[in-house]
């Protein structure tokens, strides 16, 4: 069968997404069961390294910049390394570089574990071994989204992804929980030393996944052009520059509560250890009952509605938090931050999702990381500074303010054309007329020209639908791309596509979804002539 291509395959149906899913349908898959303990476990170790980090720079040192600094540079990884991870899991086996990640992580658990032991612990060496164990997250984090998708049907995703959220969250209980009881009982190296052990046996259990990795028939792509062909993608896809700016607008404002909660946790009357525990497990448990709702709500609300209400919510929580006087009033307003914080997060990561096909799916999902952690660093770092300059109170009431605005304006202005979502599934037929089964004696760049004889009457209607073409063509791969008119015949259109090469022209063909082909029968409608648009391929010599 000659390749798969953009402009020659038929639609094909999808499952509707509006079937009633209850919240832990997809525990029932076996496989998604197991990776989903492992999440579990794999974010359990996160909060306890996080909070035993954050807990030992109160001792290290009383000021909130550095103290809000721990959180920085435990997502400044994520934002730094999330694009080459991203490509390297869509390139290499993703089971293998899941391993390689929780054994990374275990490995910076150890050397914080040695370094506590031998009382050589200090402000900046504490944030040297927090980024370490972030760039571990930040490997980790792309290759698990990228996964979840093939483990359950498309109906389950949103499902799927609500019981990510409620692994994310009940870490956010228990791993604050066993680190707060370590930490009060034996100290913080127990911490560090209990981390590491769950990473190396979570690291195994991954091991005993039977999963199939098929390699690419064209070969692996070169690091670089995957990480070019990602960013173009996300770059072209209307929905995902609305996804990644909403989720840094909520993430830059919503992170003002998390960095500063250790200082507002000693602050409380009768603050300590055990307060920044409880109201870490209040804002677990918000988002635990939110997720088992989030199918209802789906149900009544649209994405948006979800969005600007759990920022309104979230932003109320962070202003509550900025006068609570003691934990009675901190415990709630953490529970509703955590309700608020899951709903956002999941309306979006589900939107960011279903607008990635498969084969860019991690490095989409890369630069969705990128945009939260990225946010979260600098809000903990502006608002530590903002606390510095003033007082904690003030920082988190401006942050509760700011975060709703800009949500406003970011729902206003960065829009991004919803209604019926693309069909993001693989093609499944082949060309009609496809390119040569031999690769061109000559190497360089391909340029393909694809004539179109069009109506002028209806030319305009026509430069609106090849607008969404160059959209979908840079989307695939291709580098340039152009669209000419021929002056002596005003119904002649002329498409030009350049490919990076012979192999890059052929994976632009595999990567062809539903959505391309019904873009491909709109333009077709267009075409006068005869047959098919002529296609003419050429080599760029040098």
């Amino acid at each position: 069968m000659p390749p798969i291509t953009p402009e020659e395959t038929p639609v094909t149906l999808r499952p509707s997404l509006t079937a009633r899913v209850g919240p832990l349908e997809p525990l029932k898959l076996p496989v998604f069961r197991m990776l989903w303990s492992t999440w579990l476990i794999a974010n359990i170790c996160m909060w306890m390294n996080d909070v035993a980090a954050a807990w030992m720079m109160t001792s290290l040192t009383t000021s909130p910049m550095w103290v809000a600094l721990v959180q920085s540079a435990s997502t400044l990884p994520v934002f730094l390394l999330g694009l080459p991870s991203g490509a390297l899991a869509d390139i290499l086996d993703r089971r293998r570089w899941l391993v390689a990640t929780q054994f990374w992580l275990a490995a910076t658990a150890i050397v914080l574990c040695a370094t506590v032991v031998l009382d050589a612990m200090s402000a900046p060496l504490l944030l040297a071994l927090t980024f370490a164990n972030g760039i571990g997250l930040a490997m980790r984090w792309p290759v698990f989204s990228a996964i979840v998708p093939e483990l359950v049907p498309r109906t389950h995703l949103p499902a799927a992804l609500g019981l990510n959220g409620i692994a994310m969250n009940a870490s956010r209980i228990i791993g604050p929980l066993l680190a707060g009881t370590l930490i009060a009982s034996a100290g913080t190296v127990w911490v560090f030393g209990l981390n590491a052990v769950m990473c190396v046996a979570s690291g195994f259990v991954v091991m005993h996944w039977r999963r199939e990795h098929t390699p690419n028939p064209l070969g692996r792509e070169k690091l670089i052009s995957a990480m070019r062909v990602g960013v173009q993608f996300v770059r072209q896809s209307q929905r995902m520059r609305a996804v990644l700016t909403r989720v840094a607008i909520f993430f830059l404002h919503s992170t003002a509560l998390l960095a500063l909660l250790p200082l507002l946790a000693r602050n409380l009357q009768g603050g300590g250890a055990g307060t920044f525990t409880l109201l870490l497990a209040a804002m677990g448990s918000g988002a635990i009952v939110a997720v088992l709702f989030l199918p209802r709500l789906r149900q009544a609300m649209v994405r948006d509605q979800l969005v600007i209400r759990g920022t309104m919510l979230q932003s109320a929580s962070t202003a509550v938090m900025a006068a609570a006087p003691n934990a009675w009033v901190a415990v709630p307003a953490m529970f509703f931050g955590g309700m608020a914080w899951i709903t956002v997060a999941n309306s979006l990561s589900v939107s960011a999702q279903l607008a990635l096909p498969d084969w860019v799916r991690a490095r989409g999902m890369s630069m969705y990381q990128m945009a939260i952690m990225g946010a979260s660093a600098l809000g903990a770092a502006f608002w530590g500074q903002v606390a510095e300059m003033t007082s904690l109170y003030v920082s988190l009431g401006i942050a509760a303010v700011s975060g709703t605005l800009a949500m406003l304006a970011a729902l206003r202005w960065v829009t991004d054309g919803m209604g019926e979502e693309d069909d993001t599934s693989p093609a499944t037929q082949g060309w009609a007329a496809g390119p040569p089964k031999s690769p061109p004696e000559e190497e360089g760049r391909v340029v393909i020209t694809v004539e179109y004889l069009i109506d002028p009457a209806r030319a305009a209607a026509f430069r609106l639908v090849m607008h969404e073409t160059r959209r979908a063509r840079l989307s695939q791969g291709a580098i340039a791309w152009d669209l000419l008119h021929d002056i002596a015949e005003p119904n002649r259109y002329v498409e030009q596509i350049t490919d990076e090469s012979w192999t890059e022209h052929l994976r632009r063909f595999h990567r062809a979804t539903a959505a391309d082909m019904a873009l491909r029968e709109r333009r077709l409608t267009f075409h006068q002539g005869e047959s098919l648009p002529v296609v003419t391929r050429y080599v760029v010599h040098r």
